[in-house]
């Protein structure tokens, strides 16, 4: 359907565009009624069900929202220069998927294939071939306007809106995308990527990237879209090998949850930390200085010496009957087959399955000097007689890493044997467990508990490795923490995303450098983005007085936005119902509202909106960041973002962490959720890095 517009006559170009729009979504529909009809005939029943769930994927991706455009660009190329993608004369659609006329030709091209990549990075300077350029405005699925920048001499300018260039911010579609409000989850920014995050987007599967990136800066987006990158230019292998995206808790998860669907990529998996090393059931929390030692990679070694004691030297030798006669492997012997598969680095588990062969073929050796001829069947059959399979038992038992955990937690002897030169005395009696449990299933595991178990499993039979992962928030993992991340993509690459500035806990690392080593990605691209397109400038620079404190070593953010944005500093002695008051205020205005308060006060700030009238949800005990008004608990609310954001008790907020310098990057990140006004409400005195600008109000 055409634009309902009296003027569309004097403007055909508007008119033929939302033409084309109309036809691409036919085509789109065409090409899944296509898929539908598919029949899943395979030679069996699994090939079958493979077929079905080839189709229903296929199904899913071509799934069209008539709310979301299906293209945002459109590229004219006008010369043969060298490099140039396209031939003079020919022009394409950019969309976030590819869709195709009957004839197979291409209505609109997918953002990831390299003909589209010029609409991210030609320029004045470098055209790449494009003459013109041009970027379509929405209104509910309908093109309103485009805007046209030439990227050629002599070309003639055909514009609606704007004349400037919008790969800088002042093109006002560019910068209406950027400003829409954010109601419900998290949107992609397919349409806005800008070419220093499209230079991380495209970054080689063979490459691990490290992205340091202020609030506002889209490093989340820009690693979602990464991986949609990825799983476009190297499908049938990531298919095969898995990518997963590792968030900070489930809200957070539900938050991007919708970013790779609408890019049509629904074959990555989605998960926290707590869920990947979810070995035990999490029932109890570290305080912070157990967590601290927990969470140190010197527990590697200690997990490792302990799992490694249990191998116990031969006390007398193996005899194995075969017929009329006995054969030995004598103690010693044994003792150094052990110390040769142990010097092969051998998994635990692969060690233990190998030792009945090596026995075995020990055994061989002796019949064949003594003249017989045995053959591998003999072998086989002596690796599994009971002689061995009990001495390979006794020499190299089998280890759950469960009860080794409990073990080295809850006998204080194995304890300092495994970590002696590697704890202190005051260490080890910190970790020990003043009542062990009798197993695995009464013991109250800590999430520092599920780690430990996590790389004990993975000495003991090897963690599978992924594809890619996108690990985001990595700043606030312990080195421990991030080995296991690792240990999900040994032998593939990551896209680790993050910001020191907002590490807010005790176990936390100091700098990339160690992280990735940590992450055995030591060798990994770091990149830092400082352009904000999501705070505006008066939040930011409020926010980024905390910066010398917090993270001296950091590059103060820079808000590019044209709106400065709302910065208010309320003092109230009726702190909740001046916060509820601010929340109502910000009604009048579209988008969503976050109230974020110390996690101790979420019910009072509730009650607070209910007694004001105000409908509203508190992110993590709901079924997701849905609502137009959220009470958000302040460690809850990083990677989040809100239109307008009513700040509760800074200095409550600070108090409420153990070490100050924590305390101030969580209020750090929570100043940093605004999208358009930040109101910041308080009783007590603001921190002293902030106590400017406050005013009274009663």
């Amino acid at each position: 359907m055409l634009p309902d517009d009296p003027m569309a006559a004097a403007r055909p170009d508007l008119v033929e565009e939302q033409r084309h729009l109309v036809e691409s979504r036919r085509a789109l529909a065409r090409m899944r009624e296509r898929t539908a009809a598919m029949p899943a005939l395979g030679g069996d029943r699994v090939s079958n069900e493979y077929l079905r769930f080839t189709l229903w994927k296929r199904m899913k991706a071509l799934e069209d929202d008539p709310d979301i455009p299906l293209f945002f660009g459109r590229l004219d190329y006008g010369s043969a220069a060298t490099g140039s993608l396209g031939l003079p004369g020919e022009l394409f659609y950019i969309g976030r998927r590819h869709v195709t006329d009957e004839y197979g030709e291409p209505m609109v091209v997918d953002w990831r294939a390299p003909v589209s990549r010029p609409f991210y990075r030609a320029s004045s300077t470098d055209p790449m071939g494009l003459r013109l350029r041009r970027r379509f405005g929405f209104s509910h699925g309908v093109v309103t306007a485009y805007e046209d920048e030439q990227l050629a001499p002599g070309n003639a300018r055909g514009t609606e809106d704007s004349s400037s260039p919008p790969t800088d911010l002042r093109s006002s579609i560019l910068e209406a995308e950027i400003e829409r409000p954010r109601v419900g989850p998290m949107r992609d920014i397919v349409a806005t990527i800008q070419p220093e995050q499209d230079d991380i987007v495209r970054a080689g599967l063979g490459s691990t990237v490290c992205v340091q990136g202020a609030p506002g800066t889209g490093k989340t987006a820009v690693g979602l879209h990464r991986a949609a990158y990825l799983l476009y230019a190297h499908r049938d292998q990531l298919n095969r090998q898995g990518v997963l995206v590792v968030g900070p808790n489930a809200s957070f998860l539900r938050y991007i949850g919708d970013v790779l669907p609408a890019l049509g990529e629904i074959d990555a998996r989605q998960t926290t930390v707590e869920d990947l090393v979810a070995h035990v059931p999490v029932r109890s929390t570290d305080n912070a200085q157990v967590a601290r030692i927990k969470g140190d990679a010197r527990m590697a070694a200690v997990i490792a010496n302990a799992l490694w004691s249990l191998l116990q030297p031969a006390t007398e030798s193996l005899v194995v009957p075969i017929g009329a006669r006995r054969f030995r492997v004598l103690a010693h012997e044994a003792d150094e087959i052990v110390d040769e598969l142990r010097r092969r680095d051998v998994r635990y588990g692969a060690g233990r399955a190998m030792l009945p062969q090596r026995l075995a073929h020990a055994i061989l050796v002796k019949m064949e000097t003594a003249g017989d001829s045995p053959d591998d069947r003999v072998q086989s059959s002596v690796a599994r007689s009971r002689p061995v399979k009990q001495f390979s038992d006794e020499l190299w038992p089998s280890a759950d890493p469960r009860r080794l955990v409990i073990r080295l937690l809850g006998d204080p002897s194995f304890l300092a044997s495994t970590s002696a030169g590697l704890l202190t005395d005051a260490e080890r009696k910190s970790l020990a467990w003043s009542k062990p449990p009798k197993g695995p299933g009464s013991a109250r595991w800590s999430l520092h508990d599920a780690v430990l178990i996590d790389e004990a499993q993975d000495l003991i039979d090897r963690t599978p490795s992924l594809g890619h992962v996108v690990l985001d928030e990595a700043q606030d993992l312990s080195p421990m923490m991030l080995r296991a991340v690792g240990r999900q993509c040994s032998t593939g690459s990551a896209t680790i995303l993050g910001d020191l500035a907002q590490a807010t806990t005790a176990w936390a690392v100091s700098s990339w450098t160690d992280a990735l080593a940590h992450l055995g990605k030591s060798n990994s691209l770091l990149e830092e983005l400082t352009l904000g397109f999501r705070v505006p400038g008066d939040v930011i620079e409020y926010a980024a007085r905390l910066l010398p404190t917090i993270a001296p070593s950091l590059e103060p953010p820079t808000s590019v936005r044209r709106a400065r944005g709302e910065l208010k500093l309320l003092a109230s002695s009726r702190p909740f119902e001046a916060a509820a008051a601010a929340v109502s205020r910000a009604l009048a205005t579209p988008g969503s509202v976050g109230l974020i308060v110390p996690d101790d006060s979420t019910s009072v700030g509730s009650a607070a909106l209910d007694a004001a009238g105000v409908a509203h949800s508190i992110l993590g005990a709901d079924t997701g960041v849905d609502g137009t008004v959220e009470v958000v608990p302040a460690s809850l609310a990083k990677g989040l973002e809100f239109d307008h954001v009513v700040l509760l008790e800074p200095a409550a907020l600070v108090d409420a962490e153990a070490d100050e310098i924590i305390g101030l990057r969580r209020l750090y990140v929570c100043l940093t959720r605004a999208v358009t006004s930040l109101v910041v409400v308080h009783s007590r005195p603001l921190p002293a890095l902030l106590s400017e600008r406050s005013t009274l109000t009663r």
